[in-house]
């Protein structure tokens, strides 16, 4: 497409909206007026099928759920005025708990005040988290946030080898919705240990962030931790970072939740509209299902060229994903949907995968994120050249616009979200903006977006081990130290079929020395 006719596009499609300073540049991907006008009639099914979410139409029906993630930045669209309470009353609460501790009201027993926070939790209890507090944190923050965000020995270690002494005033935040994720326990035990060691009282240290009767509920009940905040079931874990999961970490930092929630709320207002060429959540979708034929057959690369956006790829994986990565259609039909999301940052991913990207397979469309105010400071302070007439933003500006036209040149699909700055206000809109385009491209491909059976199955599947490994552990152990091979130990315990899961447990086991040795092609007790 040559220059005029690509910025007769670019005016065209623009979606603007100036109350959150972010505009969408579809221009790129192969939208045009045919597809746009075919594709009506489903897109206005699908802001419908989001009117009724919004009011409280059942959406998750394997638990028969609604799914109000929306009303914790409107609580005024709550479908019932306990939920809208609720939901004011936590973020009241959340507030003057962060208040408390900074002003050293809520305080370890052995420290002044508390100085770190430890999060213990995994998916979306974590990534919204993580994202945030490296987007907006400075060296103004309040508390310094800390993670156990996995199941990993070593990476607990780490963790809280760089803590130190700092683990006397550090609060801990442990966040499960039911109570019973594996990964969360874990951590939870690890900590109680390292806690131990220090003879520091965890309990004194703990705040909880669940559901109302869930394990960890009652464990923090009963053992008498500082504080619980809720976790709605109305509130799927990709989708809570607006609630106490991602707002209390960012109270604690001493980020402006105010701002992220209107920011949020400016966003889902800028994207109810029914005009869907006008609607930027509407848009992207279609843009979506342009790009990938409605059916993800190409990635989704999102390059933003901003450090402080660096984890906005590994949060849109989960929340895209884990809503779009579905077997079966609304109708019951197998279809196999899905949206790949992968990415680095600019001007990184010029040294990385842009070569392939511009030269390799066509199996991808890009989103670049870019962000027009080159720093924190006030711009008028913040202009130091490193040439004349050029700063290092001037260079990060002319790297993303080149890295574009080079794709653009070779008909690689492309769009752009810009944003005028990077603050609470402006990322709660972005993550909005993701939130709902997530949803409407549920809408027009006909799927669910608000259940996630693969993930249950995983899990199955990994309890499955960990009880087959029991059984090879006691069947070793009463056989008085003999000697058996893998296929030998694995119909032993009446598993012939899963010799090479009882193979790599073993391997396990040995390695971390945990009673079981191997000599030659046999493993046996020590």
């Amino acid at each position: 497409m040559d220059p005029i006719a690509l910025w007769k596009n670019y005016k065209q499609l623009l979606c603007d909206v100036p109350s959150v300073g972010l505009k969408l540049d579809t221009s790129r991907v192969g939208l045009d007026e045919a597809f746009l006008d075919a594709m009506d009639e489903s897109s206005q099914r699908a802001l419908s099928a989001m009117a009724q979410l919004e009011a409280g139409a059942i959406a998750n029906p394997d638990e028969k759920r609604m799914v109000g993630h929306y009303w914790l930045r409107a609580p005024e669209l709550a479908p019932t005025p306990e939920l809208k309470t609720e939901i004011e009353s936590t973020v009241a609460d959340v507030k003057a708990f962060a208040a408390d501790v900074h002003a050293g009201r809520i305080k370890p027993a052995t420290s002044p005040r508390f100085t770190d926070v430890l999060l213990i939790g995994i998916g979306g209890s974590a990534l919204g988290p993580q994202l945030v507090a490296d987007a907006l944190g400075t060296k103004r923050d309040k508390l310094r946030v800390h993670y156990l965000d996995n199941t990993d020995p070593d990476g607990f270690d780490r963790v809280f080898d760089r803590l130190g002494s700092k683990l006397r005033s550090t609060l801990i935040v442990v966040i499960s919705k039911s109570g019973g994720t594996k990964e969360t326990r874990n951590g939870m035990v690890e900590t109680q240990t390292a806690f131990a060691k220090r003879n520091l009282d965890l309990p004194a240290h703990a705040v909880a962030v669940t559901g109302v009767g869930s394990e960890l509920d009652k464990e923090a009940v009963n053992s008498g931790w500082i504080k619980r905040f809720p976790m709605w079931d109305w509130v799927g874990g990709r989708t809570s970072v607006m609630s106490a999961v991602g707002l209390l970490p960012m109270a604690l930092q001493g980020l402006d939740i105010t701002a992220f929630l209107d920011g949020a709320a400016e966003m889902d207002r800028a994207t109810r509209i029914t005009n869907a060429r006008a609607n930027p959540a509407m848009m992207l979708a279609l843009a979506w299902h342009r790009a990938t034929a409605g059916k993800g057959t190409k990635d989704l690369v999102v390059l933003p060229y901003k450090d402080r956006l660096l984890l906005m790829s590994r949060y849109l994986q989960q929340l895209i994903m884990e809503s779009l990565g579905k077997e079966h259609d609304l109708s019951g039909n197998t279809v196999n949907q899905g949206l790949a999301v992968y990415g680095n940052k600019g001007s990184t991913d010029q040294h990385a995968f842009v070569q392939q990207l511009r030269d390799g397979l066509d199996n991808f469309f890009v989103t670049f994120i870019v962000v027009l105010r080159d720093r924190a400071t006030p711009p008028a302070k913040a202009n130091f050249e490193v040439e004349p007439g050029v700063t290092s933003g001037d260079y990060l500006n002319g790297f993303w616009q080149g890295t574009r036209q080079a794709l653009t040149d070779k008909g690689r699909l492309n769009m752009t979200i810009t944003l005028e700055k990077i603050d609470a206000h402006a990322l709660g809109a972005l993550i909005a903006l993701h939130e709902r385009a997530v949803g409407l491209y549920a809408s027009l491909v006909n799927i669910n977006a608000y259940h996630q059976p693969g993930v249950e199955a995983g899990k199955k599947a990994a309890t499955a081990v960990l009880s087959l490994q029991q059984k090879v552990v006691k069947y070793l152990t009463e056989s008085a130290r003999q000697g058996f091979t893998v296929e030998e130990i694995a119909t032993a315990v009446g598993q012939p079929a899963s010799a090479e899961a009882v193979h790599h447990i073993l391997e396990h086991l040995v390695a971390n020395r945990r009673g079981i040795v191997r000599s030659g092609a046999k493993f046996k007790a020590k």
